[in-house]
């Protein structure tokens, strides 16, 4: 947190099975009961408000527009699905509306490490040494190419960080000493993390022009794994007329109602595969 990402003053590290786990039990963790996510936004946000029996309320990254009366807000950056970049100034925002309002806030950065156009900071980065109230979400599962593991942490505010740990213990989420090893391993090396980010903009660099000369236009996809586009129409349509080519992409309304024109394409497939769908679509 220190080296790569420029965390500073006091904060801790709590290892986690998944990233997913973290996001699926913090609400009920914290007893949060009302809640602030993205209007375009990973489904799991919404899946975990439920399961804590809050209640949710999407918003734009905008924090002039937010309700104050809330327990805790979700954002994302890079953004799954969109890619999205959120700038230092919205980040700056977002940190003085919570200290303000004394309202955690959920930094999930599982796709930080993969820079395209633009590079994310973590919110811990911003904070400056004072992290009181923040929390940042990392995954390797997407870093190092370890999803099977479920290998991921989250760190910041001592405090909520103490408070996770003692009572995920009696919910029987304690990591593996071997995973855990494993993570120290992956974690101390950048090179292969660059490699992989590479291989995502070499991805997207074959895709995108094929995209935008069949009329689709390509929406932040500024970082992360994914390419958010539409072409002004239903995402079942776009769906399945990718499909009758052979791809497979997801629709956009699984992230929210306003990515209902939307499709998330996945640069998870490999090299040659990508190169054949950029030809598919162009033919």
């Amino acid at each position: 947190m220190r080296n790569r990402l420029g965390a500073s003053g006091e904060f801790d590290v709590l290892p986690t099975v998944g990233s997913k786990e973290m996001v699926a039990l913090l609400p009920t963790l914290l007893e949060a009961k009302r809640i602030l996510i993205p209007k375009v936004a990973y489904p799991t946000y919404l899946v975990s408000a439920i399961f804590g029996r809050a209640e949710v309320i999407e918003v734009d990254l905008d924090p002039g527009n937010w309700p104050k009366d809330v327990d805790l807000v979700w954002i994302n950056n890079p953004s799954n699905p969109t890619g999205r970049v959120h700038t230092q100034a919205e980040l700056n925002a977002v940190i003085k509306w919570s200290r303000t309002h004394k309202v955690v806030i959920a930094s999930d950065e599982c796709y930080l490490p993969f820079p395209d156009s633009d590079e994310s900071e973590s919110i811990l980065k911003r904070a400056a040494g004072e992290n009181v109230g923040f929390l940042a979400l990392h995954s390797l599962s997407k870093r190092s190419n370890l999803a099977g593991y479920r290998a991921a942490f989250v760190a910041g505010d001592t405090q909520l960080v103490k408070r996770l740990l003692e009572i995920r213990k009696h919910l029987g989420m304690m990591m593996p000493l071997p995973v855990q090893r494993a993570m120290t391993v992956a974690l101390q090396d950048e090179s292969h993390v660059e490699r992989q980010a590479d291989i995502y903009r070499n991805r997207r660099r074959i895709l995108v022009p094929a995209l935008i000369s069949l009329g689709f236009r390509v929406e932040y996809s500024q970082a992360g794994l994914y390419i958010w586009c539409t072409r002004n129409q239903s995402d079942w349509e776009t769906v399945a007329w990718f499909a009758n080519r052979g791809i497979l992409v997801t629709p956009g309304s699984f992230y929210g109602s306003a990515g209902s024109e939307f499709v998330r394409i996945a640069l998870t497939a490999t090299d040659s595969q990508i190169a054949e769908v950029a030809q598919r679509i162009s033919a």
